[in-house]
């Protein structure tokens, strides 16, 4: 490695130690507080994408016709059910 190229790479470390994030990460105090308000906001991002699944997915199943069917069969179940006595 040259010269110049191990002073372009203290210069980039250098550079990426100056960045706000690594700063965070550095402070115990700062890096808990960060990783807290993430975990609220993945949270709070989980509950709100299930709860649009659930009643997107709600809603469609509303909307199909399924339950008269099982309705006449099951009537028809418990006619045959009283015809056999």
């Amino acid at each position: 490695m040259t010269d110049d190229e191990l002073a372009a790479l203290r210069k980039e470390v250098a550079r990426l130690n100056e960045h706000r994030f690594i700063g965070i990460l550095n402070s115990p105090w700062k890096g808990i507080g960060f990783q807290f308000l993430r975990g609220i906001a993945f949270g709070l991002g989980s509950v709100i994408g299930a709860t649009l699944v659930v009643s997107v997915l709600g809603y469609a199943l509303s909307t199909v016709n399924f339950l008269p069917i099982i309705g006449d069969w099951a009537s028809e179940i418990a006619n045959q059910i009283e015809l056999d006595r």
